[in-house]
């Protein structure tokens, strides 16, 4: 008995020290934070961009979306939403939005009998006239300067693939959402631009530029993942693409969280199910180095590894209170909690810069609610890589979508600092350039 208590602690507690040391990779040192950051665009305009905005069931969210991506300064991109040919009251608003303004707004229309996201953005992709393709989710808030700093990247860098940050912004909903708006600031600030450093990056749903020859090249998303956004990050990295990964909090684009406890269980048994689907592929196994091999299968094992983390702690807890254990393995129990300390602690000054960085009130109850709900937390998670998990061996693959109800919008404004005056709006998305124009 002992020997196994020590051994499930010892594999808890280096999964906890991993959780560590990604969340805190950025603040390494202030070169390394500054270096999260895009460059100072020149505002010389290389690329065209075709965005493309599936929507499902959106038609609360889509016409502020759509509004606010109009307001864009640069001066060559499309919008296309796609909508479903079993969704009225979304195609109306999408219509409506596409008649206003001809110039920048198209709509396509998704007839796979199956819907979810990466068949929708299939349906898109061959009319897509832009050299970049950019992804944006219905409810999204997209800062009209992005653009410009997303071309820079790519004419700069020599990029494949730019992804930009993402952030959950209504921390004051509930308790859950303000841990999932520090876990979001945690994740875009600095465990992708870990895993970007290591050649091996799960891109995320939106906010994110392909390539457009490279997104066609690679056969576009994965239409029966449940994480297509994760699959055609390890795709690209499994082919020597190169990523390169910004995080700004003046330009990032803003979200809200799910609008239930129980639409967030849904929310990350699917992400879960997608990168159990991703670890079956095998496409990982094609990095070109064993350290992004060993990553991609740490990372893409990840519902397992929570799922045993969430049932094995408390009951190792448990045992080490009520066994009579030798001294040295009832201390090598309380070994996970070691990191897990740090982490947390970690967090609450993570929510002070998340507070100053957004210019939002954090009061002391959010620091309060932050520690106490930490295990709920974890434990919501757990459960949740749980479900995931059987959902995965009874083959269970069915999209389960996460309703917007625009909480997000009374905190999306920009300060007034970031915001220029939109211009160019009337220009057209020309025709792609030849390859040769494309390259950096």
């Amino acid at each position: 008995m002992s020997v196994v208590i020590v051994v499930l602690s010892v594999l808890v507690g280096g999964i906890a020290t991993v959780t560590l040391w990604w969340t805190v990779h950025a603040w390494r040192t202030p070169e390394t934070l500054a270096g999260t950051r895009f460059a100072e665009p020149d505002r010389h305009h290389e690329l065209s961009f075709s965005l493309l905005l599936p929507a499902r069931h959106e038609e609360g969210v889509l016409a502020h979306t759509v509004t606010r991506m109009l307001e864009s300064t640069h001066t060559e991109y499309e919008i296309v939403v796609i909508v479903g040919h079993d969704d009225p009251g979304t195609s109306a608003v999408a219509e409506r939005l596409a008649r206003q303004r001809p110039d920048r707004v198209r709509v396509v229309v998704d007839h796979h009998p199956v819907k979810n996201k990466p068949r929708a953005l299939n349906t898109a992709l061959p009319t897509c006239r832009g050299q970049i393709v950019g992804v944006f989710d219905a409810e999204d808030v997209v800062h009209p300067e992005l653009l410009h700093h997303v071309d820079h990247a790519f004419s700069t860098t020599g990029a494949d693939v730019v992804q930009g940050g993402v952030q959950l912004i209504n921390y004051h909903s509930s308790w859950y959402s303000l841990r999932n708006c520090l876990e979001y600031f945690f994740y875009f600030r600095s465990r992708l631009h870990l895993h970007a450093e290591k050649g091996f990056i799960p891109l995320g749903g939106n906010t994110v530029f392909v390539r457009t020859d490279v997104l066609r090249a690679a056969g576009g998303w994965d239409g029966d993942c449940l994480a297509e956004d994760c699959d055609l990050g390890v795709r690209l990295s499994s082919r020597g693409k190169k990523v390169v990964v910004a995080y700004d909090s003046m330009i990032v684009t803003r979200e809200e969280t799910p609008d239930s406890l129980g639409a967030l269980v849904k929310q990350r048994t699917r992400w879960n199910q997608g990168f159990l689907q991703v670890l079956a592929k095998g496409d990982w196994k094609q990095l070109p180095t064993v350290w992004g091999r060993a990553l991609a299968l740490y990372t893409l094992s990840g519902p397992f590894l929570q799922a045993f983390s969430g049932v094995v702690t408390p009951l190792g807890l448990v045992l080490a209170l009520t066994f009579d254990l030798p001294a040295a393995v009832a201390l090598v129990t309380f070994l996970p909690f070691i990191p897990t300390l740090a982490t947390l602690l970690f967090e609450l000054v993570g929510l002070h810069d998340f507070g100053v960085q957004y210019g939002l009130r954090i009061k002391l109850r959010h620091y309060v609610l932050l520690a106490v709900g930490a295990p709920v937390y974890t434990l919501v998670l757990s459960y949740a890589a749980v479900r995931a998990v059987v959902r995965h061996l009874r083959g269970r693959n069915d999209w389960e979508l996460t309703r917007h109800i625009g909480a997000h919008l009374g905190d999306a404004a920009v300060p007034a600092a970031a915001v220029v005056p939109a211009v160019g709006r009337a220009a057209v998305v020309p025709a792609p350039r030849d390859s040769t124009e494309v390259a950096a």
